[in-house]
């Protein structure tokens, strides 16, 4: 089969330039830069050379990112056709080549497109475009059908999406009104090239069966689907907004000190709440769960105890319940230390010798010092001596304060408030073999400064989690 392709041209363009222009004025201003996602099909092509003459008349920075996903035996020699044509048109590109590999119980498909999507949100520009056109929108309404999706997955694909971090380029899609027909007549008009991926035309994926073997037939009977389904698109993206705007109210009210409040969920009525927990998971980035999960979880926050134990799994995350508060929490956060770590943990010390802004590191993050008037560690009572990073094994015993007898660190605690999952990886600061510091807890009595006095501050710096097997460091 050829993989690249320049057919003579034979028709008139219809006014696909009049429509992506109509976008970027809504959109895009001057100065800004905008990367296109180039794959080298015909569809982005036609991007490229509709944004290029654009690009000069409106005064924008223009550049390419082509992502190798290697699956392909020809993905080389696109990637060499993308750079090509950009330097044709005097722009710059960027390669990301990929190993993609299937996750159990996701496509190859599906993992290809996430880690495309991941790449996008590395790219350093104002908008990443991309060349979704309209029956890309009728296609994937009916992929979601069948999947049995809400409405927020039939709300199909928008002209523009803040990614979830929100100082990463936006996504935009200036030709999600126009037809592919339209885009071939354009590139036809003029004489453009293209590569064509070997993969459209097998059947096993979803998506170009639905392409090859039914809509074909569905297009006999409703020739205008495409323009039909897109504005069934459009009227369940405003009933997803609506949505949206309810879990705001109810979010406003259920969430306090950054946790959902069980007792405030227990007085929405079941939908609500599900509406309310996929709005919040959405918004920290995470991956819905099924129909049946989403059920499970809702009915368990519903009706368990105040004081039973709730641990739903999401994959990278899961959900538990602590204090009548519900948590979601990435599994870095939760899991058990590992041998490795726990060798970190337990061989950080350090000798103190009056060092300010000295740091003591720990697996999920840092301990940092600093001098604070009538608060802090006294630092006669340290000089010199051993500081070491220890973790919790149970029959500690602290005194924070003075007019208290020694109490359990079990204990202390427990009436903190503080999680389970959060005690086993607090960093406890021992000077010698003496507990002395527990961050949300205190400082030891025998070790506390004087008023009046120079006190040594130890502050914990725990480590963000930003994505699913990564962390950011402090």
């Amino acid at each position: 089969m050829d993989h690249l392709r320049k057919p003579e041209p034979n028709h008139q363009p219809l006014d696909l330039s009049a429509q992506v222009e109509q976008v970027l004025h809504t959109h895009v201003k001057q100065g800004e830069h905008l990367c296109i996602a180039l794959s080298g099909g015909v569809d982005s092509m036609v991007l490229l050379d509709v944004l290029a003459i654009f690009s000069r008349q409106m005064q924008f920075t223009l550049s390419t990112v082509h992502v190798n996903h290697g699956i392909s035996n020809n993905a080389t020699r696109w990637s060499q056709f993308c750079c090509e044509r950009s330097y044709d048109y005097g722009v710059s590109i960027s390669v990301t080549y990929l190993h993609v590999r299937k996750a159990r119980g996701v496509s190859l498909e599906a993992s290809a497109r996430e880690q495309r999507y991941r790449v996008f949100s590395e790219v350093s520009a104002d908008y990443v475009v991309l060349a979704h056109h309209l029956d890309d929108q009728a296609e994937t309404l009916l992929l979601q059908l069948l999947r049995g999706a809400g409405i927020r997955g039939l709300s199909g694909m928008p002209v523009i999406r803040q990614q979830q971090q929100r100082h990463r380029a936006k996504l935009l899609r200036p030709l999600l009104n126009v037809s592919r027909h339209q885009i071939e007549r354009y590139a036809q008009c003029n004489n453009l090239t293209w590569v064509v991926d070997e993969s459209n035309d097998d059947t096993a994926y979803d998506r170009n069966f639905l392409r090859h073997e039914v809509l074909p037939v569905l297009k006999k009977r409703y020739t205008n689907y495409a323009k039909t389904l897109t504005r069934t698109s459009r009227h369940l993206s405003e009933a997803s907004a609506l949505l949206d705007e309810l879990a705001e109210i109810d979010s406003e009210r259920c969430m306090v000190s950054g946790q959902l409040d069980l007792s405030c969920l227990r007085r929405l009525e079941a939908p609500r709440v599900k509406n309310l927990l996929r709005y919040t998971l959405v918004r920290q980035g995470i991956q819905l769960p099924n129909t049946g999960t989403m059920e499970n979880l809702t009915q368990q926050l519903l009706l368990m105890r105040d004081d039973a134990q709730l641990r739903v799994d999401l994959v990278d995350y899961e959900i538990r319940c602590f204090k009548g508060a519900v948590y979601i929490l990435h599994k870095i956060e939760s899991a058990p230390i590992q041998a490795h770590e726990r060798y970190l943990i337990d061989s950080e010390s350090v000798i103190w010798n009056d060092e300010i802004g000295q740091e003591m590191q720990y697996a999920y993050g840092k301990i940092e010092f600093s001098w604070s008037e009538s608060q802090g560690i006294c630092r006669k009572k340290i000089a010199s001596r051993l500081l070491a990073i220890r973790l919790r094994v149970g029959g500690e015993s602290f005194k924070p304060a003075c007019n208290r007898p020694n109490r359990s660190l079990k204990n202390l605690l427990q009436e903190a408030f503080i999680p389970p999952w959060h005690r086993k990886l607090l960093p406890l600061l021992f000077c010698e073999d003496r507990l002395i510091w527990v961050p949300g807890i205190g400082i030891d009595c025998d070790f506390q400064v004087k008023s009046g006095e120079m006190g040594v501050l130890p502050v914990w710096h725990p480590m963000k989690i930003t994505k699913p097997g990564k962390c950011k460091d402090f």
